[in-house]
């Protein structure tokens, strides 16, 4: 029998209904409260439980599958998934990803804070190109691997952030204590020649390349949060898309 998750729905936020459901979802399947192979609550059962329309708890689910974390089988319903390590292509941060998985202790090195003037960020995020932005650089580790190097630019709303938090915390952790949440985004994934600089980060030969992932995030409102521009080890990192024919 599906368990009867305790889910609460705040209909005066102005975070989508169907996010809402989606976030407190995932957020039990992350903490274990979902096991992997666990069936999956109806659809109609839970609209009606919750007093959601079906669109809005379909697209939730829709979201999860889409994220990896539930898997749908004809004639079977909908379960849990099994746990893969693997970075999903959604709206979290490496960081969160790492200490989800619990592998490896991750750990940060902030190589660049400053403000700057960056016409190609302030266009991705919707800004007019004079927009001070801040600007982040920093190495990711897991245990003693270097994993990524990860630039990102943020407007002046968050040039707050200090190069101490972000030695210490996830980027979008950081965000979400300032009560931002990034909930829609533009997202690019491609591979390329490692830089100069990149190498001797990321450890790798000349011949090896990176993958790269480029992502405009803004916020329920429209509001932009952060553009991004990374690279990851290739031979170590898998950015995996589930597609649900429907």
């Amino acid at each position: 029998m599906a368990k009867q998750l305790d889910v609460r729905i705040d209909r005066g936020s102005p975070v989508p209904l169907y996010h809402q459901l989606a976030e407190q979802l995932s957020r039990a399947i992350a903490t274990g409260a979902l096991q992997p192979g666990d069936p999956f609550e109806n659809e109609i059962a839970l609209a009606e439980r919750l007093g959601l329309s079906r669109p809005t708890v379909r697209r939730a689910i829709h979201e999860l599958v889409s994220q990896g974390l539930l898997l749908r089988r004809r004639g079977l319903g909908t379960t849990v998934a099994n746990r893969q390590i693997h970075r999903r292509a959604e709206l979290t941060s490496l960081f969160d990803d790492l200490k989800r998985e619990g592998s490896s202790i991750p750990s940060t090195t902030v190589l660049s804070h400053e403000v700057v003037h960056d016409e190609r960020a302030a266009v991705a995020l919707g800004l007019p190109p004079e927009t001070p932005l801040l600007s982040v650089v920093r190495l990711r580790k897991a245990g003693d691997l270097p994993l990524a190097v990860m630039h990102n630019w943020l407007p002046p709303t968050y040039s707050d952030i200090t190069r101490e938090e972000l030695e210490k915390d996830g980027l979008y952790a950081l965000l979400r204590e300032r009560g931002v949440r990034p909930v829609v985004a533009h997202q690019s994934i491609g591979a390329r020649t490692p830089t100069p600089a990149e190498r001797k980060h990321l450890a790798l030969r000349a011949s090896e390349p990176v993958l790269t992932m480029t992502r405009s995030a803004f916020d329920a409102l429209g509001n932009a949060v952060e553009y991004g521009d990374h690279c990851y080890r290739a031979q170590d990192y898998t950015i995996e898309v589930m597609i649900d024919e429907r």
